[in-house]
């Protein structure tokens, strides 16, 4: 017979793990995945409900073990198409959210247990506060972010235009805490009753939002436009030798040609579409078949009577950058061409960690040895937030991953950039959900600046975003193929373009004054017993 205390502990741990399962699913179903190509963004607004009951219903000690499962569950669900580029990459970003939620779940527990009766906001305080820490630094990833889950939500997206992506995180989070503390009391009634400010405050914000968001998208019909044709040739550019460089060129040319029938003001190439390094072979000429290519492209371009924006390694000698004074020094960059002459580079700030660089080498020599053994390539880092200008267009160039930080492409705008031109290759993925979730999070960029954005990748998703954040054009994924676009070019700043993540800041400050109360309230107490 099975003692009835054994009993117990197994029907919570049952309960405590469906809560869990729960939980990950619908993280992973609110965003583009492989069940639902686009998401179910109505999922997100009850998404962490399970999570904050469970956190609710367990103890302390116990909340680091539930953090490291739901962290680990919840992005090897999410994030499954990391492990396609390398194995290791998913094992590195799994195990980061790992660590991370084993030591926000405690930190939500302790919300409770110093604020037995609103808990539940200092709870969503620390949520929005995570989500915007770990988009900071070296490790920054912004991926799964909660306002991304909203991107095709157009009056809800539009509040990005003042508080960023940070102010939806905000909206659709607090229903998740609200109702999970309500469901915990068991007494909805005196619940509500209690705690129907918080609740009212959030139904204004709602309506308010709702109300802003149709009032409040731009009319650029009168503002000046240009024809931006975008080239998707369908290969990981990296993969194969010389032989397939050529023949990736040659799509290329094809696929510019048929766009330049109908009369673009650029042609933009995705991020290192050309693989042998321009300024290198034009430079040293080491490789007779490298340059070769180099110079039929040189040739190509040069007979065109439109700028072309490639993307291409930047290679060449620099002894500040290398410990060897003829060494190669690779930045990711984008090149600007006009008839031929590079007028100006844009070389990749952000970098994406562990794949493009590791910058621990002499602390981490372990770490920085296995990524170099697993063929990985690293980048310098650019420096310069450049803003390009030809033919009236004035333009700056995230280079991939970058479009998933918002105070980059606000730096962008704040320099002048009238358009945003993303450069992509997610084709190592070879993944929809993968390119869609990426794609998710450029619409906010175009929202935030109130600029257009438009994207040329390597295979998908290629398009145009408006300023308020809808598709006017996108491309078929995984096609050799090409898009001409017409799209506005915008001036003036947006109040997230002038201030920007002043929200996540303020939650982060009201979090800590609250942390300190508390525990200086219990610690005054202690002394008055004492």
């Amino acid at each position: 017979m099975i003692p009835m205390n054994t009993h117990r502990k197994g029907v919570d741990l049952a309960i405590n793990a469906g809560a869990l399962c729960a939980g990950i699913v619908l993280f992973a179903g609110s965003f583009p995945c492989i069940l639902f190509e686009n998401g179910l963004p109505f999922l997100a607004w009850i998404a962490y409900i399970p999570v904050f009951w469970l956190i609710g219903r367990i103890r302390f000690r116990t909340s680091f073990v539930y953090g490291a499962l739901y962290g680990y569950g919840a992005y090897s669900l999410f994030n499954y198409w990391l492990s396609v580029f390398h194995p290791l990459a998913g094992l590195i970003v799994d195990g980061i959210y790992l660590f991370y939620f084993v030591l926000l779940f405690p930190l939500l527990k302790a919300a409770i247990l110093l604020f037995p009766k609103r808990g539940y906001v200092l709870q969503w305080l620390l949520w929005i506060s995570f989500e915007y820490l770990r988009t900071l630094g070296f490790l920054g990833y912004p991926y799964g972010i909660t306002g991304y889950s909203q991107w095709q939500v157009a009056p809800v997206r539009q509040i990005a235009a003042i508080f960023g992506v940070w102010g939806v995180s905000a909206l659709v989070v607090f229903p998740s805490v609200f109702l999970a503390a309500g469901i915990l009391r068991n007494d909805w009634k005196a619940f509500w009753n209690r705690e129907k400010i918080p609740g009212a405050v959030w139904i204004a914000a709602f309506i308010g939002t709702l109300v802003y968001g149709s009032l409040s998208p731009v009319d650029y019909s009168s503002a000046p436009s240009r024809r931006i044709a975008l080239i998707q040739h369908n290969t990981d550019p990296w993969r194969g030798g010389i032989a397939e460089y050529r023949r990736n060129l040659e799509v290329l040319i094809r696929l510019s040609d048929e766009s330049l029938k109908e009369k673009p003001d650029m042609v933009v190439w995705s991020e290192t579409a050309f693989v042998p390094r321009i300024y290198w072979h034009d430079h040293y000429r080491d490789d007779p078949e490298s340059w070769d290519l180099v110079k039929k492209l040189r040739e190509y371009v040069s007979g065109q009577t439109v700028p072309f924006v490639i993307g291409n390694d930047d290679a060449r000698k620099d002894p500040a950058k290398s410990r060897e004074p003829d060494q190669r020094v690779d930045y990711n960059a984008v090149m600007l061409f006009n008839r031929g002459e590079i007028l100006e580079v844009y070389r990749k700030i952000h970098l994406v960690p562990f794949t493009e660089y590791f910058p621990y080498e002499k602390q981490f020599p372990f770490v920085y040895k296995t990524l170099k053994n697993a063929d990985t390539h690293f980048w310098e880092q650019g420096t310069e937030e450049t803003v390009f200008s030809v033919n009236g267009i004035k333009f700056s160039t995230p280079i991939c991953f970058e479009d998933t930080f918002g105070d980059l492409s606000r730096n962008f705008v704040r320099n002048g950039a009238e358009l945003l031109i993303n450069v992509t290759n997610d084709a190592w993925s070879n993944s929809l959900p993968a390119q869609m979730q990426h794609l998710s999070m450029a619409v906010f960029r175009a929202v935030e600046n109130r600029r257009a954005l438009v994207r040329s990748t390597a295979s998908g998703q290629t398009c145009a975003i408006d300023p308020n954040g809808k598709i006017l054009a996108m491309a078929e994924p995984f096609a050799e193929t090409q898009i001409v676009v017409t799209v506005p070019l915008m001036t003036g700043n947006s109040v997230y373009t002038a201030y920007g993540d002043f929200l996540p800041r303020i939650c982060m400050a009201i979090a800590a004054v609250m942390i300190a109360a508390a525990i200086l309230r219990s610690g005054w107490k202690k002394i008055k017993r004492t």
